[in-house]
């Protein structure tokens, strides 16, 4: 049994469930892609026009309604970033690459992501994967069926994952 295999079947059951909840996230992160694609939510107009869906029936603090609408106004450039941010969360959250600098950012995200959406949404609908990408950042979650633990053995010193 060569080494890679000796690490997917010497890990543990938690190391396991971790890399399941890391996938998982990650695939979320695909699907909405995806979906907000399909919807036309990364063009100016699109990107916008939620923005101020947001703006308009939120409860976010002001000063969070003040980068909203920073965003909405700068919508050519936003909308495309943020695209590009929620598939590259997703594809790194699968690979398990960087996993620790990744999946923190990702819970930064949807944290924002949460401010925004106050009150037009269910509170937990974004809590509990904000709770998961924290979790698997402080977990090194992509030291299991991830680049992070291909990166690790060679090298030793390797921290973002």
């Amino acid at each position: 049994m060569d080494d890679d295999a000796k690490a997917t079947v010497g890990a543990s059951r938690e190391q396991r469930a971790l890399a399941v909840l890391r996938v998982l996230l990650g695939a979320m992160f695909v699907w909405v892609f995806f979906e907000n694609l399909g919807k036309g939510a990364y063009t100016p107009a699109g990107y916008k026009g939620v923005i101020d869906y947001y703006l308009k029936n939120g409860h976010a603090p002001e000063v969070w309604k003040g980068v909203m609408s920073a965003a909405a106004a700068n919508a050519r450039i936003a909308a495309p970033l943020q695209a590009l941010t929620e598939l590259g969360f997703g594809v790194l959250l699968v690979a398990g690459g960087a996993t620790r600098l990744v999946a923190a950012a990702a819970g930064a995200f949807l944290f924002t992501l949460w401010v925004s959406e106050l009150g037009t949404a269910w509170v937990w609908e974004l809590g509990v994967p904000i709770i998961v990408a924290f979790c698997l950042s402080w977990a090194r979650a992509g030291r299991t069926w991830g680049v992070d633990a291909l990166l690790a053995r060679r090298f030793p010193n390797w921290r973002l994952g």
